[in-house]
């Protein structure tokens, strides 16, 4: 059975010398038929010309160098279609990810049948301003958001039988959530493995307040796109809709309420003067507009095209 070790990397030339001799070092003490795939998000020191040495004295080593810097999630959706092992297992490339997982994350997948096993850091050693107490929040808001009962969604250390990286889009920045997407796909049998995490030995992280607000924002599209991703007209319409209707009544009401004091000859103020007029009035716009929305969306579900979210400068050994 084949084994294909993804790393997806952004300006990480100190490391990976070491983790690519600890990487051979597992694979030959394993006897796996393996592959290596480095994928350069647009590095900017010598990690490219480190994984061109790579692949000249091991066939294994396979590289994909993007343009320029186009995030990890496209960095990962490119390694996933070019991936040709039975397991997929994608790590990252600072050394906090340990090689020594490897075996048994491949034995999860192998023996235990599972579609997906997702590294848990139990013990982390960031920062716990910086990085772990927002990763405790994003892992509690994505099990309550996605029903995926997991501890750690954001650990880069992840195991996948070959199917589950066909037939999964990951865009944007949802490489957080892809067992998440494995789960809306229809690969239920997603498990967890404690990992050694490990202190970062070189560089600098690249977690943000830019992605810890990012997350978020991803964790909403994910949960919309789950539940309404192929029909936004049954979210946008029924809200549009009963918020017309009730506008409607409202304005109905106003209006005969008018006419009943015409009739009987009684005093009565102009609509506009009424605050119920310009209630009913706004939620009768308001729910056109957000009909209109769902409207749109089916129309642009059913026309849209699929363009390239990253390009490719150079590859090795495909």
């Amino acid at each position: 059975m084949n084994l294909s070790i993804l790393i997806p990397l952004l300006n990480e030339e100190a490391s990976l010398k070491e983790l690519y001799d600890w990487i051979i070092k597992v694979m030959q003490s394993n006897n796996y038929s393996y592959e290596i795939i480095f994928v350069d998000d647009g590095s900017t020191d010598n990690s490219w010309d480190i994984i061109e040495s790579f692949s000249n004295e091991n066939p294994n080593v396979k590289g994909i160098r993007f343009m320029k810097n186009f995030g990890k999630s496209q960095a990962l959706h490119a390694g996933f279609a070019k991936a040709k092992g039975d397991v997929i297992i994608t790590m990252d490339a600072d050394l906090q990810d340990s090689p020594d997982e490897i075996p048994g994350l491949f034995e999860m997948i192998t023996a235990q049948k599972f579609d997906l096993v997702s590294g848990w850091k139990k013990k982390r050693y960031d920062s716990v301003v910086a990085k772990n107490l927002p990763s405790k929040l994003f892992n509690w808001a994505a099990r309550k958001t996605s029903g995926v009962e997991l501890n750690d969604f954001n650990c880069g250390l992840k195991a996948y039988k070959n199917t589950v990286v066909k037939n999964i889009e990951v865009s944007g920045e949802m490489h957080r959530y892809i067992p998440v997407l494995a789960k809306n796909a229809g690969f239920n049998k997603i498990g967890e493995k404690v990992v050694i995490h490990q202190a970062r030995k070189y560089g600098e992280t690249k977690f943000g307040m830019e992605r810890f607000i990012n997350g978020f924002l991803d964790l909403i599209t994910i949960w919309f796109l789950s539940r309404f991703g192929k029909r936004p007209m049954h979210l946008f319409g029924a809200i549009g809709s009963l918020m017309f209707i009730i506008g409607f009544l409202l304005a109905g009401y106003i209006g005969i309420s008018k006419l009943y004091h015409m009739y009987n000859g009684m005093r009565y103020s102009l609509i506009t003067s009424n605050p119920w007029f310009f209630i009913a009035l706004t939620n009768m716009i308001l729910g056109t507009q957000l009909f209109l929305a769902g409207f749109l969306g089916e129309i642009i579900l059913r026309t849209k095209s699929n363009e390239a979210r990253y390009k490719v400068a150079r590859e090795v050994n495909f």
